[in-house]
């Protein structure tokens, strides 16, 4: 909700320019829903039917997609009070024509139907960027991508290093490295030129950052290619010789190609079990970025944009960035995704960080309709923050909060990204 005039007046400025997304999981040959399916399909929206004793068997892949959303939907009048409940309810105003200010079991029939007859236009991927203002989204890839098929100019590439560095073993890790990079790597040195062709192939692909989320447990130390040599002779992938040998290559990588490494820090795997796909992992607080200060140190001209799994965190996050020219902040990922930790932590780093060393939102998006409902959200935020902390305190002007805010937005990510 905006608080006041002065912040509708930012908000719609904002809502006028164009949206530059610096980190989604869509798929570019599948980018926009094909059902309702893909939308309650969505882990938030599982975990939290899951959460108010919704049977998990209810998505089993058997099960028809119109009976697991009318199985969704009727748990939610159980989590109507979410911000995701939201985001869904501005989807299905937005995109499905509903009229109501709720959504109640009853409209399970109409919303999937509205859906199936809008899904299917050969247009709706285009009606969906432009009703939403999207012009630049960024992908999340996984190594081995051969990045063809689809726009890069606009499903911006970015690659994604998770598996080499902590399931080498497993996943035919391996054999997809060789593969992508024609390299068998049998040694540090092998290892070198596997990753030189890797970030050749992707940044001759358009590729404008390198990423990786990491665990609590994480201290990132430089290796000798000794010690990684030993790791390939005794096929010893998960050692922390390894994963922080790897790690540290792929940095020194990010710094001869002149990438941007963002670092996504805190998530501990597999806490719930029994939980539904996706909605396993939560955060750890046992995280500091004090184990990273060797890395930020070594590396300075490679710019780091952080993103930490907790509110609680925000203060360490903006302190670094605060002191250190190659650390960014990064969104507001996962459970922070939330209005009150957004607000919380957005004043925060307007307080307290350079401006330009803020990237302020992104989507985190598996689907195109989520971009809409979720930038809307934080740029509701933004407004009111701009409106009560700048303008009304007369440290800017109205055009200039809106270029604080356009800053935050987009502004930042050109530079950082280096997008033209």
């Amino acid at each position: 909700m905006l608080a006041d005039n002065t912040s509708r007046e930012i908000y719609d400025a904002l809502m006028e320019i164009p949206i530059l997304d610096p980190h989604s999981h869509i798929n570019p040959h599948a980018a926009a829903s094909k059902s309702l399916e893909d939308i309650l399909g969505y882990h938030y929206y599982t975990e939290l039917a899951h959460s108010c004793g919704m049977d998990k068997n209810f998505l089993a892949p058997e099960i028809p997609g119109q009976d697991k959303v009318r199985e969704i939907i009727r748990h939610m009048n159980q989590f109507d009070n979410t911000a995701q409940y939201s985001w869904f309810l501005e989807i299905a105003q937005t995109f499905l024509d509903f009229q109501g200010d709720r959504i109640l079991p009853k409209d399970t029939d109409y919303l999937w139907e509205t859906a199936q007859k809008k899904m299917s236009s050969p247009s709706w991927e285009s009606h969906v960027l432009k009703t939403s203002n999207l012009e630049k989204i960024f992908l999340t890839n996984d190594f081995d991508d051969p990045l063809e098929g689809f726009d890069t100019s606009f499903y911006i590439p970015c690659l994604r290093t998770d598996e080499l560095v902590f399931h080498f073993a497993r996943n035919n890790v391996r054999s997809r490295l060789e593969k992508i990079s024609g390299v068998n790597p049998g040694s540090a040195s092998e290892l070198n030129k596997a990753l030189y062709n890797l970030f050749k192939h992707f940044t001759q692909k358009g590729a404008r950052a390198c990423a990786i989320s990491l665990p609590p447990d994480f201290s990132p130390i430089k290796v000798s290619d000794e010690a990684m040599d030993l790791c390939f002779k005794s096929s010893d992938f998960d050692s922390p010789t390894w994963k922080n040998g790897i790690f540290w290559k792929l940095a020194e990588a990010c710094n001869d190609w002149k990438l941007p490494f963002d670092l996504m820090i805190g998530v501990n795997r597999n806490v719930y079990q029994d939980g539904v796909f996706q909605g396993k992992d939560l955060y750890d607080q046992r995280t500091s970025l004090i184990q990273y200060a060797s890395l930020f140190n070594n590396f300075p001209k490679v710019t780091f944009c952080v993103s930490v799994l907790t509110s609680n965190q925000n203060q360490e996050l903006a302190s670094y960035s605060w002191i250190f020219p190659n650390v960014v902040t990064h969104g507001h990922w996962w459970y922070s995704n939330i209005p009150t930790h957004i607000e919380q932590d957005t004043r925060a780093r307007l307080q307290a960080v350079p401006k330009t060393k803020q990237i302020g939102y992104y989507s985190d998006m598996y689907k195109l309709e989520f971009g809409l409902p979720k930038f809307n959200m934080y740029r509701k935020i933004l407004s009111n923050i701009l409106s009560k902390d700048f303008v009304q305190t007369k440290r800017n002007n109205i055009s200039e909060a809106v270029a604080l805010g356009k800053l935050l937005l987009r502004g930042n990510s050109e530079t950082i990204f280096k997008i033209s």
